[in-house]
């Protein structure tokens, strides 16, 4: 079923009212819907089954049919920071780790990140949202503004995770299977294509992160974080 991603100023009683023109687009001119056919609406919180009550080139009102709470989440948050890639290798890390329900991406300006940005792309809040309809998720994941890796707040978290090209002896495996209870926050950070450098890895060890190997072969960055997102969300959820 196609889905729409609405705020939830939006939702208004049994109605939704959907203004964005793309969503307009998207709903009408792409997938053809017309009065009468039903379309899922999601706010971050809640499913609403709806049906279409009104449809023009300016706006689509829906009339909730029903509503389910968000089933979809996980009660534990996993962070994702993510040293700057590419272009196309940053969009596919955005898309990926939505799919898996990574709470919020962290974009850091690394030593060796060949991307130089200084802020956030308005185009990585449009992948998170398409890529939340393709999974039929409910809560969106939140991409903050870009930061160094000296402005994260490494105290709100319970298990930080960092995988490292270079080390070769502590496996993510064995890290988990020492925990004594489970982790309510969870942060981890992988870095460029151009990896880490030495004074990095001694200042994410010095903010307690444990630097762990994902084995034998050398991922690139997007691999590596879908890997390290994917076990840890079979891990904990």
């Amino acid at each position: 079923m196609i889905t729409v991603v609405v705020e939830a100023d939006k939702v208004n009683g049994d109605l939704i009212i959907v203004d964005k023109l793309s969503d307009i687009n998207h709903v009408k001119n792409v997938f053809r819907k017309t009065l009468g056919d039903r379309i899922r609406a999601v706010d971050g919180k809640n499913e609403y089954l709806c049906q279409i009550e009104k449809i023009d080139n300016k706006e689509i009102i829906l009339r909730i049919l029903n509503i389910n709470k968000d089933s979809f989440s996980y009660e534990m948050e996993i962070h994702a920071g993510i040293c700057l890639l590419k272009n196309e290798k940053m969009d596919l890390t955005i898309q990926k780790l939505t799919e898996l329900g990574i709470k919020k991406i962290i974009p850091i300006a690394a030593k060796r990140s060949v991307a130089k940005l200084d802020k956030k792309k308005e185009k990585w809040d449009i992948i998170m949202k398409e890529a939340l309809k393709q999974c039929q998720g409910i809560s969106p994941t939140y991409i903050e503004n870009i930061i160094k890796l000296s402005d994260i707040n490494y105290s709100l978290y319970d298990l930080i995770i960092v995988p490292y090209e270079c080390e070769e002896q502590i496996y993510l495996k064995s890290i988990l299977k020492s925990l004594k209870e489970k982790p309510k926050k969870i942060l981890f950070i992988i870095g460029p294509e151009g990896g880490f450098d030495n004074e990095e890895i001694d200042f994410l060890r010095n903010r307690k992160a444990n630097i762990i190997s994902l084995g034998k072969r050398i991922l690139r960055a997007e691999t590596a974080a879908i890997v390290t997102g994917g076990v840890l969300i079979n891990e904990f959820q």
